[in-house]
């Protein structure tokens, strides 16, 4: 059986040096926001290319965060509205609402699935204050255009590159984390850059808008018993950055064997039935996950898992018609919903074996629709 993700293989090359981490942690007895914390901050900022870096809880509670701390900072306020696209995974919505700020989904591209900014200013108003880009699947948003259209209406842009982890933007010379205004990530166990359990940042280029998340992720505190402002706990675990500390520096090596197989799946990939990713051949792209799409979904998942294939799909339900979100229900998004009816993600990481990529190359050309 090919294994979506095998996270045992993935962590494997890491083991020895993973165990002797933890004792090495173990044994300091500095368990909360230590020295591990603080190099992880400091390597990860170096390598986004931005000033800041502040560890966090996980990618929601970042962006949560970003939004809170710019309403702090009275950049925002309650019912302001964020832009976002309407295929995004329900967490790019929550951190909105949970901030107490008012989503507005909008179209994304059919080629690329991230949020267009054609689609964008149409939905522009003035009580528009943000644009929430979500650098889904691992591929860069257009940001040259965001970012125009950003300063022509004085709009804050926010980063969801959850699942970004290095994707290079060769038009401006910048990182994912280094797109916007402020940028949350995650380093849930699957993704490029994984912990072992849940673990996000935030990157920024804003000394005051670091300094408020600072706070607010660790109880709105600045020393130990004083404390700020109102905030919530939502600190970077420190066994989480000794794991991660580990990892980073293998990070682009990593990227680099996803955008190989990738290449091979494109190169070689050839079913009517199936419709590719759009990828342009860049470094803006890393493969978090490789979706392609087919109006026999069921029937082509049961022909691969028949096949001893295993394929996830990333995601079936759109936000607007999640029960969570029963009042957009009557929401209409064609472009959205025809995604999230047909996207099917195969294997891709950097550990597969070659010949597992060339028979996942094989039976996906071997397919066959008797509808």
């Amino acid at each position: 059986m090919i294994k979506f993700l095998d996270l045992k293989a993935v962590n494997k090359r890491y083991e020895n040096d993973l165990k002797k981490a933890f004792n090495n942690f173990l044994n300091s007895g500095q368990y909360i926001l230590g020295q591990q914390v603080l190099e992880f901050e400091r390597s990860f900022a170096k390598y986004c290319g931005t000033n800041y870096c502040i560890g966090v809880s996980n990618g929601l509670d970042g962006l949560t965060l970003i939004f809170k701390a710019y309403m702090a900072l009275g950049k925002l306020k309650e019912g302001d509205s964020v832009i976002v696209a309407a295929n995004t995974y329900i967490a790019s919505i929550l951190a909105i609402i949970n901030a107490g700020l008012k989503p507005v989904l909008v179209e994304p591209s059919p080629n690329t699935f991230n949020i267009d900014s054609k689609e964008i200013r149409k939905y522009i108003s003035d009580k528009t204050k943000a644009i929430l880009v979500v650098h889904l699947y691992g591929q860069l948003c257009e940001m040259k255009s965001i970012t125009e259209l950003s300063k022509q209406h004085d709009l804050l842009i926010v980063e969801d590159a959850a699942q970004a982890h290095g994707a290079f933007d060769s038009q401006l010379n910048k990182k994912a984390g280094n797109l916007s205004h402020a940028a949350a990530f995650s380093f849930y166990p699957t993704k490029n850059l994984g912990a072992l359990g849940d673990a996000g940042a935030i990157t920024t280029n804003n000394k005051v808008l670091a300094e408020t998340i600072s706070k607010l992720r660790n109880y709105g505190r600045i020393s130990k018993y004083k404390n700020d402002i109102q905030g919530v706990n939502n600190r970077l675990d420190e066994i989480q950055s000794v794991f991660l500390n580990i990892k980073l520096p293998y990070l682009d090596l990593e990227n680099a064997k996803r955008r190989i197989i990738a290449k091979r799946y494109l190169d070689n990939i050839n079913n009517k039935k199936i419709v590719l990713p759009y990828w342009d051949g860049t470094e803006n792209h890393v493969f978090h996950v490789f979706v392609i799409r087919t109006e026999y979904r069921k029937e082509l998942q049961d022909y691969l898992l028949k096949n001893k294939i295993q394929t996830l799909i990333f995601y079936p339900i759109a936000p607007h018609k999640q029960e969570a979100l029963k009042e957009w229900h009557d929401l209409s998004f064609p472009i959205t919903e025809n995604i999230h009816d047909q996207v099917l993600s195969i294997p891709i990481n950097p550990y597969m074996k070659d010949d597992e990529v060339e028979k996942i190359i094989k039976v996906l050309n071997k397919y066959e629709c008797f509808y």
